[in-house]
């Protein structure tokens, strides 16, 4: 139908060219269909458009459960690897989600969940109109579903949600083309949580896309001279603290979740996250590399190298991580050789 109308426009706009009615029937042309001009929004920028719609919806699911006071704990592999009923639901959520908008793409998410039936309340259709107006970067607008792999993390920081250490909380959804992370979406359910549970600006939903640039914050950096390090609250052992000491950092933050950690970097309060041990997995780090390579950050392994994204690869990130905004090479020359022989790529 819209496109009928667009003819039928051409058609008059070409006849009346000489009868002084062209600039208005030209303007109606590019202004009131300019999606007609620019045919459909490309695979990539609607599937980051439902990304943020779902990251949104599961930030409400986590604070519900939080609010519910029923987390449902489970351990996994021990104290410090749990899985609670906010973990189970946003998994749920985003995934049948994902398959039933974009049955092709590949998806993995953290929980190994058994095959149930979705609850239809779980399920998110809706799409961010802000971004389906972006225009999508060249070399993606051509992507096709079958050719992406999302990386879901349904709750980043899931520890320090159980000990309410909130502001450590996220949900992850990152999406890779050719092994690259090319887009992230990140959700904290908990942003402002401090003014209080009535306030109506609780949570927040950043995304970034390189070529694109990112949105959600404002983009900031650590004073000059000033190396300030992020690191694991929990999961430290003599690796991370003798990479940490080779940093000589002015000070160091130790706080949960790798998407909460890049954040402090895009916001400038740390100038390096570093990781140098197993822990982190694909899910984890997808998306907030995304993000932080949209503003010109970098994120690779402990040796300098890029981290894989390909459905087949495997998913603990056993290099180790190491992200910055600025001076990557640094950081990546001050890693201690012993490290680097204890962390095989």
């Amino acid at each position: 139908t819209r496109f009928l109308v667009v003819v039928s426009i051409i058609t008059r706009v070409v006849s009346r060219v000489h009868s002084g009615n062209f600039l208005p029937r030209l303007y109606t042309l590019v202004f009131l269909f300019p999606s007609a001009m620019s045919g459909n929004p490309a695979v990539l920028m609607r599937l980051v458009a439902s990304a943020y719609a779902m990251a949104e919806k599961a930030g409400a699911i986590v604070r519900r459960v939080l609010q519910s006071g029923e987390l449902g704990i489970v351990e996994k592999t021990g104290a410090n690897d749990l899985q609670t009923l906010a973990d189970r639901l946003v998994q749920q959520s985003i995934c049948a989600s994902l398959s039933k908008s974009f049955p092709k793409i590949t998806i993995i998410g953290e929980e190994d969940l058994p095959e149930e039936a979705v609850k239809e309340d779980l399920i998110e259709s809706g799409q961010s109109e802000d971004i389906l107006q972006k225009s999508c970067p060249a070399e993606y607008s051509a992507l096709k579903e079958e050719e992406l792999v999302v990386w879901v993390d349904p709750l980043d920081g899931t520890k320090e949600y159980t000990e309410g250490l909130l502001d450590h909380v996220t949900v992850l959804i990152g999406i890779a083309y050719g092994g690259k992370a090319i887009a992230g979406v990140i959700n904290q359910p908990f942003f402002n949580y401090q003014l209080g549970a009535e306030s109506a600006d609780m949570g927040r939903t950043l995304w970034g896309m390189p070529g694109l640039g990112a949105f959600g914050f404002e983009l900031q950096e650590v004073p000059d001279g000033r190396r300030i390090v992020t690191t694991t609250r929990s999961h430290s052992n003599k690796l991370v603290t003798d990479t940490v000491d080779a940093m000589e950092p002015h000070d160091v933050i130790r706080v949960g979740g790798a998407g909460n950690k890049i954040i402090q970097l895009v916001e400038g309060k740390a100038s390096a996250y570093v990781f140098a041990s197993l822990g982190t997995k694909k899910w984890d780090t997808c998306a907030p590399e995304a993000i932080l390579h949209a503003v010109g950050g970098k994120l690779t392994d402990m040796h300098g190298s890029a981290l894989c994204y390909d459905a087949n690869v495997k998913h603990m990130n056993s290099a180790g991580v190491l992200a910055t905004l600025r001076n990557h090479q640094y950081y990546a020359s001050r890693v201690p050789q012993s490290v680097l022989q204890a962390l095989k790529p």
